[in-house]
């Protein structure tokens, strides 16, 4: 399995802005082979800013590279644009890639 991530430092003022372009948005993940889930995550506060990331989780780095390669990701970043009002971030999104070397499932419950 891989884990894309994209690191948003997003300045205060403009983090309800942020989340709304996030929510509202038209997503198209599912329309791609070995595309499994997607979270976007708030993290912590700071000074000038506010954490996010947004996490997917792809069956392999190809499914993942595939993706990056696609007409669904160019329909889903065309609209990226940050609207009005200037920025909501520091500056450009960081990404981390990472192979999973281990997973662990939860407990089942007795049944």
């Amino acid at each position: 399995m891989y884990i894309g991530m994209n690191r948003f430092k997003v300045l205060k003022d403009r983090a309800g802005d942020f989340e709304q372009v996030w929510l509202s948005r038209e997503s198209y993940l599912h329309e791609l082979d070995g595309f499994i889930e997607f979270h976007m995550l708030r993290g912590p506060e700071k000074e000038d800013h506010i954490l996010y990331s947004s996490y997917t989780l792809w069956a392999s780095k190809a499914h993942f590279d595939a993706w990056t390669q696609s007409v669904q990701f160019k329909k889903s970043h065309q609209r990226a644009a940050q609207p009005g009002n200037g920025p909501m971030t520091t500056g450009h999104p960081e990404f981390e890639g990472f192979e999973v070397i281990q997973s662990k499932p939860a407990r089942q419950a007795a049944e």
